[in-house]
């Protein structure tokens, strides 16, 4: 499959469905009132989407790659920051492992794009390769 929009990348559609299932999350009582965490960790899913975009919109593999490893450490921070809603009793251990089971697939799916642009970097775009 080529890739011409970023609509096309499994990335990004996985980061998605991971933002609405974080909203889910963080929309449960006692979390929903903690808004420092609940805006933060919103914050930092909504992060990884975008950083995905940004980066694809630039044309450029070098940004595109700087653009993924910023995404990747946003779904990072989104961890750790479930990891502190876990210990405050806002979310189940459930409810954890599966959050933290996505985002550590879509952060080695990030990390194996990451490779594989790395690995057949040219001055371009990936889009042309």
């Amino acid at each position: 499959m080529k890739i011409t929009r970023f609509e096309d990348l499994n990335i990004w559609k996985l980061s998605l469905m991971i933002t609405r299932e974080t909203y889910d999350l963080t929309s449960k009582k006692g979390f929903r009132m903690d808004f420092g965490l609940r805006d933060q960790v919103r914050r930092a899913i909504i992060s990884v989407s975008s950083n995905i975009v940004e980066g694809f919109e630039k044309n450029n593999n070098n940004e595109f790659i700087r653009f993924l490893k910023i995404a990747k450490g946003s779904a990072g921070e989104a961890r750790s920051q479930l990891y502190i809603a876990l210990e405050v009793k806002y979310i189940s251990k459930e409810e954890f492992n599966k959050a933290n089971r996505d985002l550590i697939s879509l952060s080695n799916q990030i990390g194996r794009f990451i490779t594989y642009l790395q690995a057949h970097k040219k001055k371009g775009n990936f889009k042309n390769q």
